[in-house]
Formats: structure tokens, sequence, C-alpha cells
């Protein structure tokens, strides 16, 4: 029997992190924990108030992150983060080496909608071009997928889960799109 991953769901706002990261976590059996429950206040209000965060906001954030991420490690989990950045996710590797990230993507188009039509989340709409200037995809020698977020939940979650079982056979990045026709 394998080692269940440690897996961090990412991506830009409104790519589905809160909604696929639990489901994934279910078809794991393993924990999810919600990415945005380990910022400081002081990083809500500002996004909240439509501030984006600069590094030095998000150290802090990620390093907690990257802890539960090494006390999940041999156990498995699932944990979102926007990581965005090779320097974020490099951090939260330093943190727990065996992590796999499950890269959430789509239609600019696609996320704007999904994020106006969310309801209670503090994030605004204005800063998904700030989030997408900063995005950094995965790159080859970085342990992950991407995942086309167009169709269901319930789809998006088992491309995803399509994808780590192609990856646990492959070194290289893979992508996961939804079937043509």
């Amino acid at each position: 029997m394998r080692t269940p991953h440690v897996v961090v769901v990412m991506g830009v706002a409104g790519t589905g992190k809160t909604t696929i990261g639990p489901l994934l976590a279910a078809r794991l059996g393993v924990p999810y924990a919600e990415g945005d429950d380990f910022h400081p206040e002081a990083n809500i209000a500002r996004m909240t108030a439509g501030i984006p965060l600069d590094d030095d906001d998000r150290w802090p954030w990620l390093d907690a992150i990257g802890a539960w991420a090494h006390g999940r490690a041999e156990l498995g989990g699932v944990v979102s983060s926007s990581a965005l950045k090779r320097s974020y996710r490099d951090r939260l590797r330093a943190a727990a080496p065996g992590i796999v990230f499950v890269h959430l993507t789509g239609d600019r188009e696609l996320i704007e909608d999904r994020m106006a039509n969310r309801r209670g989340h503090f994030m605004p709409t204005a800063l998904l071009d700030s989030q997408f200037a900063t995005l950094q995809p995965l790159q080859p020698d970085e342990r992950g997928v991407a995942v086309d977020v167009s169709g269901t939940p319930e789809e998006i979650t088992a491309r995803a889960l399509a994808a780590l079982d192609d990856l646990d056979s492959s070194t290289q990045p893979t992508e996961a799109r939804p079937p043509k026709g």
C-alpha cells in the first residue's frame, strides 16, 4: 500500500480550491485543511479592503500551511493555498518535501464569473488581475499536476484524481483537461 499524498490544491482566487479540496480529500480518505484559515487577521483585512498581499504578508501564512503539511507527512492530507509563485511552493516544499501540487487552471472569464457569484468570501474580483499577474505555473521539476476547472466539481475532482494517479507513474507535471466530445 502506498503512502497517501499530502496535496496542496493551488491556483488563483475563484478556481475552486475550497470546493475541490474537500472533495479530493474525501475521495483520498484524508483530512482537508482550508488554507484561508491559516491567514493572520491582518492579511484578511488587507484582502477584504482590496489590497493585494505582498511576500512579507505571505511568509507566516505559508509557514503555517507548511507546518500542517509537514505534520501530515506519511499520513496524507489536502490543503488549499494559492501558492502562486515558485518561491511560495519552494517554501512549502522546504517544510514538507513530499507534497504534491494540484494546480487548478482555467479561463479568466470563467473564474471571474465564479468569483462574482460566490457569497461570503473576503477576496474581491478586483484582485483577480493581480493574482494572474503573480501566477507562475508549475515547472517541469515541480511535483504536481495542472487540472482544468471547467465542468462540475465532481468532474474536476475526477480529473485531479486521474492526474495524480498518472503522476505516480511519471516524473513530469501533467495537465488534465476535460474530455473532448
